[in-house]
Parts: structure tokens; sequence; C-alpha cells
């Protein structure tokens, strides 16, 4: 776990992302931070599920940037914490299936985000959603935004 003055040198990025309905339009976003600047990112999809926009969010997050950084990411997804820390590795070894032996669900994303992640040292660290952290709740703002302007479109 990085300490605060990790922190003041790493990028940080919050990420969220969803749909309404799940299945159905979706919105995703990221907000980096680095040295007191902070970019907002954000997308939407027209039939997406809540997990492809919390993947597409941290994937996008992570190609925002120029060159590799130490980061610190933040999402209150546990399926994309889980699947980067932890399950991705035995899904890689057994040729992108998962242990009930059917192929990963989101495989596509999955590698993106991977392909993505490699050029960096990051510490990904899961949030409680909808809890008063204020770049969590900036986060979630941009992504509904961002669905509710696609249904518009």
């Amino acid at each position: 776990m990085a300490s605060d003055s990790t922190a003041t040198e790493a990028v940080e990025i919050w990420t969220d992302g969803g749909c309404k309905p799940n299945p159905g339009p979706g919105g995703w976003a990221a907000i980096l931070s680095f040295r007191g600047t902070i970019r907002e990112l954000s997308g939407a999809e027209a039939d997406t599920t809540n997990n492809r926009m919390e993947l597409t969010a941290a994937a996008a997050a992570l190609e925002a940037l120029k060159r590799p950084c130490m980061i610190i990411l933040h999402t209150d997804s546990e399926y994309v914490k889980n699947g980067i820390t932890r399950w991705h590795t035995g899904w890689v070894r057994k040729n992108w299936r998962n242990a009930a032996g059917d192929p990963v669900k989101n495989m596509d994303l999955w590698r993106r985000l991977l392909d993505a992640a490699k050029p960096h040292a990051i510490d990904w660290r899961w949030i409680r959603g909808h809890s008063g952290n204020a770049m969590n709740e900036r986060a979630d703002q941009l992504a509904t935004a961002a669905r509710l302007a696609l249904k518009l479109s």
C-alpha cells in the first residue's frame, strides 16, 4: 500500500460504470488526478452491462496515460478489483476459462485492461460505492450523465 508521500507522486484514478437497466444503455467515467491537475473521461454504450462499463472505465483511464506511471486506482467494483488482482492469472493459465470451465465473460475487456495495465505499477483499491467519497460520487455523476446523453441522442 502506498504511503502518503508516494500518493503525491502517483496518478490517482477513480472509476465507475453502470447501466440502467442492466443490461441496457450504460455509461462509464474515470477521473485522473496528478499534482493537482484533474482530468475527467466518460463515455457510453447503447447495449451493455454494469461489469462491461466498470472494465471500460478502468481500461480507458490507463490508456489515457502517455508514459508508465505509479498509479493508485480506486474502483467500487469488486468484480474489477478481484478480477485484476486475483482471478486473471487462473483465467490466463486455463486459456481464458473460469473455474467451471466456461469462457470468461467480458474476455475482450479483461484483455484490454491487462494490456493497458502492463506498463504501470498499480495499487488497486476497492472503495464502497455511494458512501460519500467525493471522487467516487463525481465519477458516478459523469457515468450517469454519459448514459443519459446517449439516450437523448
